[in-house]
């Protein structure tokens, strides 16, 4: 990221009430406009993170970030750029009756609105072209979708430095704080679900996310890099059983495995050329990818797919 540009995040709130679609607004004090929630990024936050707090801060509900729309990008009064990427963030009925939103210094009012209404009412043209951008998204298929996220392990010891077996290597210092911050990014996206190899450094990668969620690890074979290594992977059965159970779920393995959960994924999802990532590319370690899947396509289409490189 260039440090004189400004980052931040948000998202288009969405529900369907009535047979409707509606997305929320937010009317801003201070600048006396009509937009969408959103915030600059903090330090330590990745983008996705940002957008979720953001909008929780800002509307008082919380929701998981779906499929990414696109970025606004203007200068501000101060001569720097500004840079906004939002998701789509659907609202469940029971986050809307809990919202703990009142009237602040930010935000004077929040208001759901058709979107015929939202285009008219938008303060900036940006917004407009963002609002417009979900709206074509949504009616190739986000209207319901689900994550499944493949994560590689945080930076461990190298295995010439470590005089054991392999599956036994542990995070360094370095992984254990791109561990603590993985749990913040991925419940972002709403997972429930944490499936991990059998390999000591896959398991302290996702326990702090295993903790915050107060769910257990799933741990299996089928995805270690010993198994991988000997032919005796099954990488197709984890993403099968993944993509059937339709929830959001994080797969925590290897660099040398990873290629194959993600091919396996653009295989059972019929995934579009056009919508896949180079599964050659090696991802760094405590980096992550994306797939946003559709619920409502009877082959569990990929919506959206996006890359996370870790900031620690």
């Amino acid at each position: 990221m260039s440090t004189s540009t400004v980052y931040a995040a948000g998202g288009v709130l969405w529900r369907v009430t009535g047979g409707r679609l509606r997305v929320l607004v937010v009317h801003r004090t201070a600048h006396d406009d009509i937009s969408f929630p959103k915030g600059k990024v903090k330090a330590g936050e990745i983008l996705a993170e940002a957008a979720a707090r953001e909008v929780r801060e800002e509307t008082g509900i919380a929701a998981p970030l779906g499929p990414p729309i696109g970025d606004t990008r203007y200068a501000l009064p101060n001569g720097r750029d500004k840079v906004v990427h939002y998701w789509a963030m659907r609202a469940k009925d029971r986050a809307v009756r809990e919202s703990t939103f009142s009237p602040n210094r930010e935000v004077s009012a929040i208001e759901w609105l058709t979107a015929e209404k939202a285009l008219k009412r938008l303060t900036y043209e940006f917004d407009v072209d963002i609002l417009e951008q979900f709206l074509t998204q949504f009616e190739n298929g986000a209207r319901a979708t689900f994550p499944v996220v493949a994560l590689r392990h945080g930076a461990a010891m190298s295995r010439k430095d470590w005089p054991r077996a392999d599956h036994l290597r542990p995070l360094l210092p370095k992984g254990r704080d791109q561990a603590k911050a993985l749990a913040g990014e991925l419940r972002a996206f709403g997972v429930r679900k944490v499936v991990s190899s059998t390999a000591t450094r896959c398991l302290q990668t996702v326990r702090p996310l295993s903790k915050a969620l107060g769910r257990p690890i799933t741990e299996t074979d089928a995805i270690s890099q010993d198994a991988w290594e000997d032919g005796l992977d099954d990488v197709r059965s984890v993403v099968s059983e993944r993509l059937a159970a339709g929830k959001g779920a994080v797969l925590c393995s290897h660099g040398p495995v990873l290629p194959g959960i993600l091919e396996q994924l653009w295989l059972e999802t019929g995934a579009r050329r056009a919508s896949r990532m180079d599964t050659r590319s090696a991802m760094s370690t405590g980096s992550f990818t994306v797939a946003h899947i559709s619920k409502h396509e009877p082959e569990r289409s990929i919506v959206a797919v996006e890359a996370h490189s870790p900031l620690v």
